[in-house]
């Protein structure tokens, strides 16, 4: 790695892949590794230096995807300009994080991908009065690229450390080189936010990303999904509804042993499993035994349980089995709107091709334009009268915000009067 003095001087210099032609590798913090925040002292000294410090505070989170069940945060990251950085493991502190809150939940925060760690953090009881997303920033200034390395490294000459973001991050202690990449991931992002906020006012997209920053922050929770079990990978393969309730009962199995021992439940039992056990309907423990991980030693001593499920499905009365498929609200799949409405199909395809336009023109993603969910309710069921304010009032209702209802209403008032030709 440079040296901290060479890779400050770059900071506060030229741009480093001008100044040395190539990007500055940074595989620790220029201050060194930070200590971790582990106990109710070390917790209030650091808060300390962070009420201390001026300005928006970067955040981010480490969770153990692919590891444990709950999506909880067990390293939060945090720097300031005049702080520094703060590592604060919020497990060893048992989440009594009263002091972090009275100087981060007056704040705005600068995050990467804000909808991601927003959800761990609230569950801390931590909430942005305002927030900075530096990949939906990237999105709306047109970089098709907007992972944090990439961005950092287009935008500020750096090249960060990577490798640990899929890791457990549930282990204790820590190792030094996780802590140095948790680090690096506020290192540079308050710099970031920086570029990117001078880029959006020059395309007079500041405003634009305002509102969709403050969508990220208020929106609500995400409802539940109904039937969870039907997204179990492979699941297309079984057909009947006797199948299918098998998959349900060992998917709720898992589900229920995985909250338990707070284990992922990829990790309890794959999906594959579920799937290869439903297909091959095993009629004794030692049957299921012979499949593929059914047969290794720790899951042995579930088979007899798994079994018991297998068995509940089958003596299930058929008023009790599952649908073929799950029942939706919204319209049906678009490759069967010719057939089923071929002027619905006629109103999609030119808001499409309007949309498109209009993204092109703006260096929009045209996801980011309009969510496509909203563009095909709004081809599939259009305003009974569609006029410009009737279609504003609908993609207003659908969660449109200011900026893209202005900037698309007349383009999809006229193609929602398309028609099949």
């Amino acid at each position: 790695m440079e040296s901290s003095a060479q890779a400050d001087g770059a900071r506060t210099g030229d741009h480093p892949t001008e100044a040395a032609g190539s990007p500055v590798l940074l595989r620790e913090p220029a201050e060194g590794t930070p200590p971790v925040v582990t106990d109710a002292a070390a917790l209030a000294e650091a808060c300390a230096r962070l009420a201390a410090g001026t300005g928006a505070v970067a955040v981010d989170t480490e969770r153990a995807s692919g590891y444990r069940y709950w999506p909880k945060a067990y390293l939060v990251q945090l720097r300031r300009a005049g702080s520094g950085t703060v590592l604060v493991d919020p497990i060893a502190l048992e989440g009594e994080l009263a002091p972090l809150r009275e100087v981060l939940n007056d704040t705005e925060w600068v995050l990467h991908a804000a909808s991601q760690d927003l959800p761990c953090l609230a569950e801390l009881d931590l909430h942005p009065r305002s927030l900075f997303d530096t990949e939906l920033a990237g999105r709306l200034a047109g970089y098709e690229r907007v992972a944090l390395g990439t961005l950092v490294e287009l935008l500020l000459g750096y090249t960060l450390e990577k490798g640990h973001s899929a890791a457990d991050w549930s282990k204790r202690p820590l190792p030094v080189d996780w802590l140095n990449y948790a680090a690096l991931d506020v290192e540079l992002l308050n710099e970031l936010r920086e570029r990117l906020e001078g880029e959006l006012a020059e395309q007079g997209k500041l405003e634009w990303a305002r509102q969709e920053f403050e969508a990220v922050r208020t929106a609500p929770a995400p409802a539940p999904r109904a039937e969870p079990w039907r997204r179990t990978s492979g699941v297309h393969k079984i057909r009947s509804p006797r199948g299918l309730a098998a998959v349900r009962e060992l998917w709720q199995a898992r589900d229920e042993l995985a909250r338990k021992r707070d284990r992922a439940p990829s990790r309890v039992l794959p999906d594959s499993a579920i799937i290869n056990a439903v297909t091959a309907d095993p009629k004794t423990v030692e049957e299921l035994q012979t499949l593929p991980v059914f047969s290794g030693r720790v899951q042995r001593k579930y088979t007899a349980s798994w079994l018991r499920h297998l068995q509940a499905a089958k003596a299930l009365p058929a008023g009790e089995l599952p649908a073929a498929a799950q029942p939706n609200d919204g319209p049906p799949p678009v490759n069967r709107w010719a057939d089923k409405d071929p002027d619905a199909a006629a109103r999609l395809s030119a808001a499409r091709a309007a949309l498109a336009a209009i993204a092109e023109e703006r260096r929009l993603p045209v996801e980011n334009l309009m969510l496509p969910d909203l563009v095909r309710r709004t081809c599939w069921r259009p305003p009974a009268t569609v006029s410009e304010d009737a279609v504003a009032e609908t993609l207003r209702a659908g969660g449109a915000r200011p900026w893209q209802v202005e900037l698309t209403t007349a383009a999809l008032a006229k193609a929602l009067q398309a028609v099949a030709s």
